[in-house]
């Protein structure tokens, strides 16, 4: 997805490999796109512990906007990942809980989570190395 994507994709997706050999990710790029987004992966860690409502989400979820959280929480409604449930109240209430499918994910995303904490520094000082290596690079 480029930076500047903000439209929900509605268009039919295959998700089936297409079993060319030159096209070993085919099938899995889409998923991969979802839910390897930085904003979709800590939506799912906050919904680990619990359905939580819209302001919850977003006070929880430090930089994020309410166009990129309302953007985030529809993509995973889409994908079968995320449950909205709206209640019938004046103001109507609105939660979001991760669906059995996205609970499933919830390991992976824990373990990705853990592997950063472990390598952070490492990263950082290599890119600081690599920063002052390579002074006229444009890549940050």
């Amino acid at each position: 997805m480029s930076p500047t994507h903000t439209e929900v994709t509605t268009g039919a997706a295959d998700l089936d490999p297409c079993g060319r050999a030159d096209h070993p990710d085919c099938g899995i790029r889409d998923v991969l796109d979802r839910v390897g987004d930085k904003w979709s992966v800590l939506v799912v860690v906050e919904l680990a512990s619990g359905p939580r409502r819209f302001r919850q989400l977003q006070r929880a979820i430090d930089g994020i906007s309410q166009r990129m959280l309302t953007l985030t929480v529809r993509r995973l409604e889409r994908d079968g990942l995320v449950l909205r449930t709206v209640y019938p109240t004046v103001p109507a209430q609105v939660d979001y809980r991760l669906t059995e499918t996205g609970t499933s994910l919830t390991h992976l995303v824990k373990a990705l989570a853990d592997w950063s904490l472990a390598h952070r520094d490492i990263i950082a000082q290599a890119r600081r190395a690599y920063d002052n290596g390579h002074p006229d690079h444009e890549i940050r």
